[in-house]
């Protein structure tokens, strides 16, 4: 038997409370201690039932935190069949990554785990069903799967199951996936008739007070947060500024190309990561195709092995993983990415943290700076790259004030300050409640509309929703155009014609948008997918896995489309949406503008270009003149807040007739024909109620952005909009500060 514990300075309490078999797997694994976290976590997760929050960086030990003290809890007490743990976790990466963590741990616990999404292969998934016990790793898309094809199981699958593991809590609180989450958790503990534990696993939080309410919200007291007491480390970063001189024609050659300013971002980023592991997020999947082939191409310029590999959703299963692999196990990789890295894969450590452009938030770019620095003797090094235009004589003055490296200052100073966004408040999310009532249904082949609203509202996280506004919602879906409900005449709640037919479809278990893709197939090899919005042709170019490829045929039934390797070609338009700008982070920018010092980290361009920023800001004098005319057509305001606000503004302005287009804390206004002078407008606005503001929504077309969003009606999507998209409330006293500034 084995009961000596890991080396510290000072006994490790929490290693004696540990089943023997976990004891023996840390000893095996040559710990020399546990992490402060994980000695807090250990005895409050092995003794008690609270639910918990355990918040720690990236790489800080929060999975064995949790999952330590639960497996041993689970050993020391054994249940009476079903799963003993759920972890849920938001991409199917992380499926795969904790399984290989945990997969050593729970063979010596003789305990199996089990991998469960798309992916994952039918036979892993029967030996699940058959013998249900241990860890289930899943999917909430996966989950709601088994609540709708396998609903009668539910109860007999989880019925010893004493604690579900969220993982990256912080990217699952008020967005579509994570209402979804929430509210299979709720509808898992009404099909069992019992509380399970609830332990929420995060590396980046604003408010906890708030984190505690998304992770159970009737008693949010009641859930215990721990926060990592470990000693931040050394952080080194460095701004360097670049100026585009415009863009590059269709029949732009070598030469123009290279004298670019993203090439000479891709020649820095090759000269100071080559040979390491690190990680580069360059923002849109077009934008990561483009910058990983011009590291090929220098790569293959230099003589050198290729070492710069690019990784988005759109690639095949295999180039992802084989990447992630590669990075774990090969020093000298360094992926060009999308979001897709920044949830906490273990891709072990790495050298440096390079960002092309501003995020759109201090928590996410946070979230990325965990994944480096992560020895107590290495600094986490931060390089990020903004890539301006030079604006001539006659540029407009918006592009003067080189908004993409002010926020990039900004969100360096306030990563400094240990600042980032709270949680928003919660929204009505009336797609992902139509979509949860279809699966209610489902799962019960009918139910009544009491139950409903009890399970998804009063008990569910939809706690916003009114019974008027779910009685609205039932009455809309079952209308005769969208017949995805009906009423029997005992009045239960059926599927309809519509609803059928959309349950049965495997794309119903997301709740987020997941459009039409086409398969790229080069020699019979896939490569991925592309988004079917992209208009293709015969004979094009497109950049994709890091390569040029021309299309040589598109079939449109299979949506298949085959490709040979070319030598030319242009990054295809991959879309994307914008994000939302928190209020602190404009303020933040603002402050930056009406500075005087230059930071340290700046590069002398950086250095250049905000000294013209801040020169072309005095002259603007938005800081007194919040509304600054350029013409007598053409308005600049200085919102001085975040997305939501100035986009509220914007439809505002935009329902009266004026064009009203949206920056970083700014709106540029333009009027046609017999408007009035925008400073009338806002006179309007501040005398207008926001019962009156919302009717601006009445007629718009943008209100569309979720999956479900389609069958609901205008009113509905007028509500939902007002609840999570728009601020009309505190908009009138918005419009009095611009009016009374000037």
């Amino acid at each position: 038997m084995m009961d000596s514990r890991p080396s510290s300075s000072e006994p490790s309490r929490a290693f004696d409370r540990l089943a023997e078999p976990v004891r023996r797997w840390i000893w095996d694994k040559g710990w020399q201690s546990l992490r402060d976290i994980q000695e807090r976590a250990i005895p409050l997760l092995v003794d008690g039932d609270d639910d918990v929050i355990i918040a720690a960086a990236t790489a800080g030990g929060k999975t064995e935190a949790a999952f330590l003290p639960l497996i041993s809890q689970v050993l020391d007490q054994p249940g009476d069949g079903g799963f003993d743990l759920l972890y849920v976790g938001p991409l199917r990466a992380l499926i795969n990554d904790q399984f290989e963590r945990l997969d050593d741990l729970c063979e010596r616990a003789e305990l199996p785990v089990f991998p469960w999404h798309g992916d994952i292969a039918q036979g892993v998934k029967s030996r699940a069903r058959k013998n249900p016990r241990g860890v289930l790793l899943i999917t909430p898309e996966s989950l709601e799967a088994l609540f709708v094809l396998r609903g009668l199981e539910v109860p007999t699958l989880f019925a010893g199951t004493r604690a579900v593991v969220v993982d990256e809590l912080h990217a699952l609180l008020d967005t579509e996936r994570g209402i979804h989450m929430r509210s299979l958790l709720t509808r898992l503990e009404v099909a069992l008739g019992r509380r399970i534990r609830r332990v929420g696993l995060s590396a980046t939080l604003g408010e906890m007070e708030l984190a505690r309410e998304y992770l159970r919200p009737e008693a949010p007291g009641d859930v215990v947060v721990l926060e990592s007491r470990s000693n931040s480390q050394e952080l080194q970063v460095q701004i360097r500024g670049y100026l585009r001189e415009g863009d590059r024609g269709e029949d732009a050659d070598s030469e123009a190309e290279a004298a670019s300013a993203e090439h000479a971002v891709a020649k820095h980023l090759f000269a100071k990561l080559r040979g390491k592991r690190n990680l580069i997020f360059a923002g849109s999947r077009r934008s990561v195709e483009s910058y990983a082939d011009m590291l090929r191409k220098i790569s293959e310029d230099e003589r050198v092995p290729l070492e710069f590999l690019p990784h988005h959703a759109s690639l095949s299963r295999d180039h992802r993983l084989d990447l992630e692999r590669r990075l774990k196990e090969y020093p000298a990789t360094t992926a060009v990415c999308t979001s897709t890295l920044e949830l906490g894969i273990d891709i072990g450590d790495i050298a440096c943290v390079a960002q092309i452009g501003p995020p759109f938030s201090v928590a996410s770019l946070r979230q990325r700076l965990g994944r480096a620095g992560r020895r107590a003797d290495q600094p986490a090094v931060l390089r990020m790259y903004a890539v301006e235009t030079d604006p001539d004589a006659e540029a407009h003055p918006l592009d003067r004030l080189h908004l993409d490296l002010i926020r990039s200052i900004a969100m360096v100073e306030l990563l400094i300050e240990k600042w980032c966004e709270p949680p928003t408040r919660q929204a009505l999310h009336l797609s992902a409640l139509t979509h949860q009532v279809l699966s209610v249904i489902a799962e019960h082949n009918g139910v009544k509309a009491g139950r409903l609203y009890r399970t998804l509202c009063e008990r569910g996280p939809f706690r916003r929703v009114t019974r008027e506004l779910f009685a609205s919602l039932l009455r809309q879906l079952g209308s005769a155009d969208v017949a995805l409900i009906e009423q029997d005449s005992e009045g239960t709640l059926l599927l309809g014609r519509h609803g059928e037919r959309l349950v049965e479809h495997y794309r119903f278990y997301a709740v987020f948008q997941t459009p039409e893709e086409y398969r790229i197939v080069a020699d019979r090899k896939p490569l991925g997918t592309l988004p079917v919005i992209m208009i293709l042709t015969v004979g094009m170019t497109i950049i994709f896995a890091g390569r040029r490829w021309r299309v040589l045929s598109i079939h449109e039934e299979e949506k298949l489309i085959e490709v040979t390797a070319d030598r030319v070609g242009r990054p295809p338009p991959f879309g994307g949406s914008a994000g939302v700008i928190h209020d602190r982070v404009v303020k933040q920018m603002m402050a930056v503008l009406q500075g005087t010092a230059a930071p340290a980290y700046l590069d002398a361009t950086a250095v250049r270009l905000l000294a013209h920023a801040r020169r072309e800001f005095q002259r603007l004098d938005v800081g007194g003149k919040p509304v600054c005319e350029l013409s007598p057509d053409n308005w600049l305001i200085a919102t001085l807040s975040g997305t939501v606000k100035t986009s509220s503004l914007a439809l505002v302005l935009r329902a009266q007739g004026y064009r009203a287009d949206v920056y970083d804390g700014f709106l540029d206004v333009t009027r046609d024909g017999d408007l009035p002078p925008v400073g009338e407008a806002l006179e309007g606005i501040v005398s207008s109620g926001p019962a009156a503001l919302k009717e601006s929504l009445a007629g718009g077309k943008n209100l569309m952005v979720e999956k479900f969003h389609p069958y609901l009606s205008q009113a509905l999507l007028v509500e939902d909009a007002v609840s999570s998209r728009v601020d009309f409330k505190s908009l009138p006293q918005h419009a009095r500060r611009l009016l009374g500034a000037g």
